[in-house]
């Protein structure tokens, strides 16, 4: 029961679909391949037989699995124990430590992205950065589990991290107080003018509702309605497929929303407006969606449904291009396979694989002071080894037109810190919004 319960959740480890695993369902292993498995059984033997040291057949079987799974794409793994333990900590959304979520690249301890409000956010760790030590010890090729379980501990106290961030010289050292960390899925604020601002960080369970009321306590909030609305979707990983179907309905009266296709007849479906919520919440208000490139998966299908109905400005930058769907199938009772078994398509039949979501209007953030050296190491599913190759053939140029200069955004962030803006984009699209809202037309003529 307890392993049912994870697998309705897997959305918060980007599983966007989750279908049971049936003997029916099982593909048949082809006669040819015998020859393979005997040079795999070879191998196995050698290695018990002669190498230098006793090997335990676990570690072989696991090695032999992972090494499977690393040669189809990026996505697909098998996950267990320590995997399926941080998967059941963030649906509980409570726990004692620093907000991150990490990944291991290379022996090397990546931060994907820091929780919006947490302890390592507030210090200054940002997406993109590797940490190398704990307080003064090298972690560098351990355990992934390991080093989480290091990071984690009673709130009150602090840790050291030594951060090596791409586009810098040198190593720095950050200290970061532990505190207790509750996820929010959605978060939303009234600004001026009244432009309302609404933040998905994940696609848990409930983010259409939530959003939903995020909406209604806004609009209650705002003198005479909303006069704009901004999604926030900027460093979201992605999630659950049906909560970006609802949340992308939510906005939408027509049409469709995103369409997957996988090479077996079940993984192909289409997902339509209207089937998950009726009506628009935000009729006849405009409206602006905020990516960047640590925008993925369920992300992408939100921005690209309301950008190809041209429901909404899509501003920031190129999103992550995560474009396939992982299906968790269960391996018995303790034990997972998330495969990729589909890709997703938008509205008009783009594929966001490598490409991602191109914005309407790029906007650069300014504000962060290492953005230009940050951008010549940003990570992108293009720069993924073994990633899944879009069948538009996309060419590098094309990708990189959007990262040239523009004239319109010369400032420094230490000239926006002056003026007091700590986050151009999102104060570049609410000011958009402010300017271009009926009452401000009215107001000027």
């Amino acid at each position: 029961m307890k392993f049912a319960a994870l697998l309705k959740s897997a959305a918060l480890v980007t599983a966007v679909a989750i279908i049971p695993a049936t003997t029916a369902g099982m593909a048949q292993v082809d006669g040819r391949v015998g020859p393979e498995f005997g040079r795999l059984m070879a191998v196995y033997q050698r290695i018990k037989a002669s190498y230098v040291e006793p090997v335990d057949d676990e570690k072989l079987i696991r090695g032999a699995i992972d090494g499977m799974l690393a040669s189809l794409d990026p996505h697909s793994a098998y996950l267990d124990g320590g995997d399926l333990q941080r998967l059941e900590t963030m649906i509980d959304g409570n726990y004692s430590g620093l907000g991150l979520s990490v990944q291991m690249e290379d022996g090397a301890v990546k931060v994907i992205s820091p929780f919006r409000g947490s302890p390592a956010m507030e210090a200054g760790v940002k997406a993109g950065d590797f940490i190398t030590h704990l307080d003064g010890k090298l972690i560098y090729g351990e355990e992934l589990d390991t080093a989480v379980a290091r990071m984690r501990g009673p709130a009150g106290t602090s840790i050291r991290l030594t951060i090596f961030r791409p586009g810098r010289d040198e190593p720095f050292d950050v200290t970061v107080t532990r505190g207790v960390i509750e996820l929010e899925p959605v978060t939303y604020k009234l600004e001026a003018g009244n432009v309302g601002v609404i933040t998905v960080n994940e696609f848990s369970r409930d983010v259409g509702a939530d959003v939903f009321g995020a909406w209604k306590a806004l609009n209650a909030e705002a003198r005479g309605g909303l006069d704009g609305l901004v999604l926030d979707l900027r460093a979201n990983p992605g999630g659950s497929l049906d909560e970006a179907v609802v949340l992308s309905d939510l906005f939408l009266t027509s049409g469709r929303i995103v369409s997957q296709r996988g090479r077996v007849r079940g993984e192909s479906f289409t997902y339509d407006a209207e089937t998950a919520f009726p009506g628009e919440i935000a009729k006849g208000v405009p409206m602006v969606v905020l990516i960047d490139a640590g925008s993925a998966s369920a992300s992408e299908i939100v921005a690209g449904a309301l950008q190809d109905h041209r429901r909404a400005v899509i501003m920031g930058d190129r999103s992550f291009g995560k474009g396939s769907v992982q299906t968790l199938l269960p391996l018995g009772n303790d034990a997972a396979l998330k495969l990729t078994t589909a890709r997703y398509y938008t509205p008009g039949g783009k594929s966001v694989q490598e490409g991602g979501i191109k914005p309407d209007i790029s906007v650069p953030q300014l504000s962060d002071p290492d953005r230009e050296k940050r951008a010549r190491f940003m990570m992108r599913e293009s720069d993924l080894r073994g990633h899944l190759v879009n069948e538009a053939a996309l060419k590098d140029e094309e990708l990189e037109k959007d990262i040239r200069d523009d004239p319109r955004f010369k400032l420094t962030s230490a000239e926006l810190k002056e003026q007091g803006i700590e986050d151009f984009q999102l104060n570049y699209a609410v000011e958009t919004l402010r300017r271009t809202s009926s009452r401000t037309m009215v107001r000027r003529n």
